[in-house]
């Protein structure tokens, strides 16, 4: 019997030389904005995805140019956490080397930028570089950047769950100098060819099947959706010290329309380690996932598949078995809201520290809202640091009182500061989708302050304006903004519709069901209106909106998705 053909990334990968490809060569062609087709995949290692305007795409069709290609870097910065300093830096590439002069804050707590021309990926990353920050491993078949909860209040935990995000984020980085080679003109090494067997320790030539998402969370916050990511850590504390962490693997949102054999799903809970063995765990379980993981049929090779089509038990035992060290049982802890702390809030270390909304994350100045040179301005005078939420907003952390008016008042000056917030707004978020993600069938961050407002609107006819509701858009199935895990999810399926999706819990512990599929807005509305008529007056005490969902039979809950989601 003849072997199955694999996915042709892994070919790519496997004549990559270890993701240098000819992208030295492709940067200085000329002659096009664009890489060639297997380089744009490699290049995604390093950071960035090539992009084009698809507003202009028949304009230029028509004029008989290639589409205007440009490109999408994401930074890796665990955690969330930069300096001032580096903010500003940040800021400065923006302005002078992107078309869009702006900074999106991402859904896992980094920023990327918008409309590079190929011409200045090289500045840009070694303007990066100057930083401190880097963008290797922020996109790619490889662990993505690491979340961490940002929690302001218990400042003692969250450094040390911190530290091991840090950890985590460095400990699995590629060690191919490919970056360093191509992007900081750093000279190649000569290796032996045992050296070159050595060079991907954790990952080999291959690098994993797909994806690999990973976040570190303190409860009760679940502000980074622990539960949707293939790896996440549930910090365990005893007197307010980290002892370990409670394990959980293979969630994720990504699925296909249509294609029942691919579906979202939340993690399993494992049990529970010790800190100390943090690094082998996380190494034993994505070295499973890198030998057992499908690497023929890309739609079906992240972790979430691996466990399901091996079995919890089997995946358990083989990664205790290269751990060295077995699970104990979890320890109980309590995983609550998923929103950002907004406004001025002090910590056990009696410091202030500010959450700021930012809408969508797009970190750019508009007419009455000039948020890019607020926090520039606040930037410039911040003595702590700052700290991007996989909520999309900002927190200027770690103020001290006699700095707390200064800071409030650049806040206020410049529109950051001031705003009315409902609380569904606040729990809700969009991924950028249209005109720039190739992948993007709807609208979704452009369409985000609209449709929130309207949701908004019939929470105030029917009385239940006070209670947050988890809304999320993403313009594909690929979720990233997490939209099967929201209480209210809109998947763009085509221009102006979606498919609608409702139950999921209020804590990210459930996902939701397909409610209606591919329709459009005034439906949607509909429905709400008359789905929020009947909890306004029938929902239990302290009832989110997702749990009434279930209980009422609206949607059925999803309690295996392998079996449930699609059923």
């Amino acid at each position: 019997m003849s072997e199955q053909k694999l996915a042709v990334n892994e070919y790519l990968k496997t004549d990559s030389d270890y993701l240098r490809g000819d992208i030295a060569e492709g940067l200085t062609t000329e002659v096009t904005g664009a890489f060639s087709e297997g380089d744009q995949q490699l290049i995604k290692f390093h950071g960035f995805y090539q992009q084009d305007d698809r507003d202009l795409r028949n304009e230029r069709k028509a004029q008989k140019l290639e589409p205007l290609y440009s490109f999408m870097l994401r930074a890796r910065v665990p955690g969330g956490v930069c300096t001032p300093e580096q903010w500003l830096g940040v800021d400065k590439i923006a302005s002078e080397l992107t078309s869009s002069n702006s900074i999106r804050l991402t859904t896992r707590q980094t920023f990327q930028y918008h409309g590079i021309p190929k011409r200045n990926l090289k500045t840009i990353i070694q303007g990066l570089d100057r930083q401190a920050l880097d963008s290797i491993a922020a996109c790619g078949d490889v662990n993505r950047n690491v979340m961490c909860n940002p929690n302001p209040v218990e400042s003692k935990l969250h450094q040390q769950a911190y530290a091991w995000a840090k950890k985590l984020s460095d400990h699995l980085l590629p060690h191919t100098q490919a970056y360093a080679e191509i992007w900081l003109d750093k000279e190649k090494l000569v290796s032996t060819q045992d050296e070159q067997e050595q060079v991907e320790p954790v990952y080999g030539k291959t690098y994993l099947p797909r994806k690999f998402k990973m976040a570190v969370a303190v409860p009760p916050d679940n502000d980074v959706d622990v539960y949707t990511n293939d790896l996440g850590f549930v910090a365990v504390a005893d007197n307010g010290e980290l002892v370990g962490f409670n394990l959980t693997a293979g969630g994720g949102m990504g699925s296909t329309h249509g294609d029942v054999e691919t579906f979202p799903r939340l993690a399993d809970d494992f049990g529970f380690i010790r800190a100390e063995d943090t690094l082998k765990f996380a190494e034993a379980v994505m070295t499973v996932q890198r030998d057992w993981g499908n690497r023929v049929n890309r739609k079906r090779a992240r972790l979430k598949y691996t466990i399901v089509d091996h079995g919890f038990d089997a995946f358990k035992a083989e990664v205790e078995k290269r751990a060295g060290v077995k699970f104990e049982p979890k320890r109980e802890v309590i995983i609550g809201d998923r929103g950002d702390r907004f406004g001025w809030i002090k910590g056990v270390d009696n410091q202030w520290h500010l959450t700021l909304y930012i809408e969508s994350g797009r970190v750019k100045d508009t007419p009455g809202k000039l948020l890019q040179t607020g926090l520039r301005e606040i930037a410039k005078v911040h003595k702590g640091d700052f700290r991007m939420t996989s909520n999309q907003n900002i927190i200027i952390a770690s103020v001290k009182e006699q700095d707390k008016a200064e800071i409030e008042a650049l806040a206020r000056k410049y529109g950051l500061l001031g705003e009315v917030l409902s609380a569904t707004r606040g729990h809700s978020i969009a991924c950028v989708a249209l005109p720039t993600c190739s992948l993007a069938m709807a609208e979704a961050e452009r369409y985000f302050p609209d449709f929130i407002t309207k949701v908004e609107q019939l929470q105030e006819k029917h009385g239940i304006a006070e209670r947050a509701i988890v809304v999320r858009i993403t313009g594909c199935p690929n979720g990233c903004a997490r939209p099967f895990a929201a209480e209210i999810g809109l998947v763009g399926k085509a221009p102006g519709r979606y498919n609608f999706y409702l139950g999921a819990s209020h804590e990210g512990t459930r996902l939701n069901k397909l409610y209606l599929e591919n329709v459009q807005e005034a439906q949607i509305l509909t429905e709400l209106d008359r789905l929020f008529a009947s909890y306004s007056q029938q929902a239990n005490d302290g009832e989110s909106f997702g749990d009434f969902c279930v209980r009422t039979q609206v949607v059925s809950a999803v309690i295996d998705a392998a079996k449930d989601f699609h059923g």
